[in-house]
C-alpha cells in the first residue's frame, strides 16, 4: 500500500517526502484535536471494572 501511495505522489523524491510528512502531520492533528476528544466523551476509562 505504501509503495502504491509513493508512486501516485507527484514530483521528485524530496517533494514526495514533504507531501507525506504534511499528510502525516494533518492526520495526527485531526486525531489529537477532533477524534480523541470525541471518543473520550463516549468511553469512560475511569468506570472500567474487572471482576
Amino acid at each position: 500500500m505504501y509503495g502504491a501511495l509513493w508512486r501516485v505522489l507527484p514530483g521528485p523524491w524530496w517533494v514526495r517526502l514533504l507531501v507525506v510528512l504534511v499528510l502525516v502531520a494533518a492526520v495526527l492533528y485531526a486525531l489529537f484535536f477532533y477524534v480523541f476528544p470525541w471518543v473520550s466523551d463516549i468511553v469512560y476509562p475511569q468506570e472500567v471494572t474487572v471482576e
